[in-house]
Parts: structure tokens; C-alpha cells; sequence
């Protein structure tokens, strides 16, 4: 993915210990491709990806943010995804109204069983962010 490279993006990925950052380690395991874009944060649920911890990492410049949890009904914490859905669609609301993309900031459900979707799903994220071009918080 050399035009994703030279532009040298930056995607935060936030990934669920429970589900999508073992989907993350299976795809590494089956040597799937990943974007060498994507920064790995792990937390233990996607729940505790704040809308102000997206927020700050983008105006600390990061091009985009995807947080990846388990697929709804499967959350290790119960409801957790369901709140992060809710949180994320409200962030997106708020983004938009404050002039910055909210296709920057991306919400998937993916299991540890699904490392061939990581893989798919970064490189689309990825794709998506180099057309949307550098994040303009960067400036700031």
C-alpha cells in the first residue's frame, strides 16, 4: 500500500481486549495485510473509548479513529457496546457540526474470530482516510 504510506496517515485504532484486538492478533497470525498506518491502542472494552479521548487524538493529529468492539449481544461487559454506539453516533453529530469530517471516526464490531475482516476493514479505513487527504487539526 505504497500511496497510503507516502502520505504518511496516521489511523488510531481502539480495539476491545475481549474481541477485536484478538481478531487484530489473528489476522497478524494468519499474515492478512494491515495498513502500516494503523496504531494499535488496546482497552478492555470499547466503552471506555471516551468521545474525548477520539477527540484528542485527533487534534493531537492523528488522520483518523477507528474503535473496534465485540459484535452487539457479545460484549464481555454486557452493554458495553451498546453504549459506544450511542456515544459514537452522537460524536460523529458533533464533528460534522464543528466543520471536521466524522468519516475520520469509525465504529466496527469484529470478533476474535474475524481477522480476515480487521484486515479488510483497516485497508477500506485506510483508503477512506487518504482520500479525505491530512487531518486540517493538524495545523493547529
Amino acid at each position: 500500500m505504497s500511496d497510503l504510506s507516502e502520505q504518511k496517515l496516521t489511523i488510531v485504532a481502539f480495539l476491545c481486549n475481549w474481541c477485536s484486538y484478538t481478531g487484530a492478533d489473528l489476522a497478524g497470525t494468519l499474515r492478512l495485510e494491515v495498513p502500516d498506518c494503523i496504531k494499535v491502542v488496546r482497552v478492555m472494552c470499547s466503552s471506555r473509548v471516551d468521545p474525548a479521548l477520539i477527540v484528542r487524538t485527533l487534534i493531537q493529529g492523528a488522520d483518523g479513529v477507528l474503535v473496534a468492539g465485540c459484535h452487539p449481544g457479545d460484549c464481555h461487559y454486557q452493554k458495553g457496546n451498546y453504549y459506544t454506539r450511542r456515544r459514537i453516533a452522537m460524536l460523529k453529530t458533533i464533528l460534522a457540526t464543528l466543520g471536521l469530517q466524522p468519516e475520520r471516526v469509525k465504529l466496527e464490531w469484529i470478533s476474535a474470530s474475524e481477522g480476515m475482516k480487521f484486515s479488510k476493514v483497516t485497508k477500506e479505513f485506510a483508503q477512506k482516510i487518504s482520500s479525505l487527504g491530512p487531518n486540517p487539526l493538524k495545523k493547529l
